[in-house]
């Protein structure tokens, strides 16, 4: 399935190394088995997003992994994603960006008719065909409605999502130059934070986490003196405290490093979707690795 990753080390900066061309367990290595795009957003000091993507395997794209070894920021996000709605385009490869702010996301969500009833001219904010984008859209559209409150437009827009659309899963990170967003709902995959001391639990030690399956590797030296929240599709190192996301927990990452977190979506969707009421694409987009 496509993976999620997030980090935030605000208020400061950090380096981190995303794309590790000779490790086994890194996102080069992940793309040659979810060969539909990988991505990267991050922030510049003046809070312009930045993303770098490329639609097909990193591994095809030598140049764009290179280039990601370089990469400072407070808030990170990558993507890897294995399609499930979409060709296999830049416009439809994770992560997105709209109104200074950058989304990807892991699930299936149906009936995108409906959706873009709901957009009407919001969804002049797509350059896309993914459900994914779309349900950026209705977030970017619901945090203008609140006059800019994050929190309350992801609210708003997931619980449309979830009472009026076939959900698999709406699994998501979105970050700002300063706050990272998360939200696991229903309870189809797994998404887990982790709250990382300055050098981790030894007190001295970098960070580098790469997941049990070889999905994807990260590594930080700044984070040996700088502590650090981290959200991903799997534990990704033997730390302790990794903790799994409740469903329809909403994480918010503040802009001073704190977590807070809350209840947003407490029942499960209305026209829930199984594995077998997906297309075989979208199913096996949804089961592949582990």
């Amino acid at each position: 399935m496509c993976r999620l990753f997030g980090l935030s080390s605000a208020p400061r900066r950090s380096r981190a190394t995303f794309w590790l061309l000779d490790a086994p367990d890194s996102l080069m290595a992940q793309s040659h088995r979810d060969p539909d795009g990988t991505g990267l957003g991050y922030f510049d000091p003046d809070g312009t997003p930045q993303v770098r993507k490329a639609p097909d395997a990193a591994y095809e794209d030598r140049d764009f992994a290179r280039e990601a070894r370089q990469i400072c920021s407070a808030t990170f996000l990558a993507h890897i994603r294995l399609a499930s709605t979409g060709s296999l385009t830049a416009p439809n490869t994770h992560p997105f960006q709209q109104d200074g702010r950058l989304f990807a996301h892991n699930g299936v969500v149906e009936d995108l008719a409906t959706l873009e009833a709901r957009l009407g001219p919001d969804l002049s904010l797509v350059a896309g065909d993914t459900d994914s984008e779309r349900i950026f859209a209705l977030i970017t559209r619901e945090i203008r409605a609140a006059q800019g409150d994050i929190g309350t437009g992801i609210e708003h827009a997931t619980r449309w999502v979830a009472a009026q659309l076939p959900v698999y899963s709406l699994n998501f990170i979105l970050t700002t130059p300063d706050e990272v967003w998360a939200l696991r709902y229903p309870a189809t995959h797994e998404l887990y934070v982790l709250e990382r001391e300055a050098g981790g639990p030894h007190g001295t030690r970098h960070l580098d986490h790469s997941g049990t399956a070889g999905r994807m590797r990260v590594h930080s030296g700044d984070l040996a003196d700088t502590p650090a929240i981290v959200v991903a599709s799997e534990r990704m190192d033997e730390h302790p405290e990794w903790r799994l996301m409740e469903p329809g927990e909403l994480l918010h990452i503040t802009p001073d490093g704190s977590a807070e977190r809350r209840l947003v979506l407490p029942d499960p969707p209305a026209n829930p979707l199984g594995l077998d009421d997906l297309s075989a694409r979208a199913a096996h987009s949804q089961q592949a690795g582990g």
